[in-house]
């Protein structure tokens, strides 16, 4: 294993007020890497948790997403007092064809959809993030991709539902669950993988390739100073292999009208 999980990426319409919002319903700190971009980033520092970078994106959203993330809660009262409080900061619930259940689906401001979990004993100590959720045609099969990408490793397993859980096996998680509904657009929320160990990136790309993946251009190419690849996972699920990052200045939090970035979504 020579990859780790660097970002989980959301693209949007305003990065700076989506990372916000999102920064306090996690309770996660911020920084922002890049002019009109923000990052927020688990208050554990562990290696192994991926941090959430909001980048600039014209593209409306259209459909479900198929990435989203779970958050967890301490008890019943916890349940009901975080759901309230998420829709009184510009969350809403809404149907997306789930049958009954002790979970609440919400959506952000920019209409990406999570869940509010009931109290479960995994995620009592996990902080607000439980887990991030991928639907999965092959769930199995999916996870032992992402298991060689991220280098966490199968932690529970069942017919529609697989887990990896980091190398400390304490959450976040990342479960696949099974979907049979086709995948029609790209993904607005993606991986993002970094090289450990000195790799590069076009040597750890083509370790990716080997097992599975494939290149792909979402647009990427307009601009010379890229400097990541954009792959297909096998069940088409675009993701980006970056230099990893060690971000230690800050951009200016409140740019100017016309300065949120490029118009290629990654």
């Amino acid at each position: 294993m020579v990859t780790r999980l660097e970002n989980l990426v959301f693209d949007c319409a305003d990065p700076i007020a989506l990372g916000t919002w999102w920064s306090e319903a996690l309770q996660w700190p911020v920084r922002f890497p890049e002019q009109g971009e923000i990052e927020t980033f688990s208050p554990n520092e562990d290696l192994w948790i991926p941090s959430l970078l909001f980048l600039a994106c014209p593209d409306a959203k259209v459909g479900k997403n198929r990435v989203h993330l779970d958050l967890s809660t301490r008890d019943a009262a916890d349940h009901v007092e975080l759901v309230a409080e998420l829709c009184e900061r510009g969350a809403r619930q809404v149907d997306i064809g789930q049958p009954d259940q002790s979970w609440v689906v919400l959506a952000d401001p920019e209409g990406n959809e999570f869940c509010v979990l009931e109290p479960r004993e995994r995620y009592r100590d996990s902080g607000r993030l439980a887990a991030i959720v991928v639907d999965s045609r092959d769930p199995l099969a999916h996870a032992q991709f992402w298991a060689e990408a991220s280098g966490w490793s199968i932690g529970y397993r069942s017919d529609d539902v697989v887990s990896l859980h980091r190398p400390s096996d304490r959450p976040p998680d990342i479960d696949f669950v099974r979907d049979p509904q086709p995948k029609v657009v790209k993904l607005r929320v993606h991986f993002d993988v970094a090289p450990m160990d000195g790799m590069s990136v076009r040597v750890e790309t083509d370790r990716l390739i080997r097992l599975g993946a494939v290149e792909a251009d979402v647009g990427q190419h307009a601009d010379p100073a890229t400097n990541w690849i954009v792959l297909t996972d096998p069940e088409g699920d675009e993701f980006c292999v970056v230099p990893p990052s060690d971000i230690s200045s800050v951009a200016d939090p409140n740019p100017e009208p016309g300065q949120m970035g490029g118009t290629v979504c990654r």
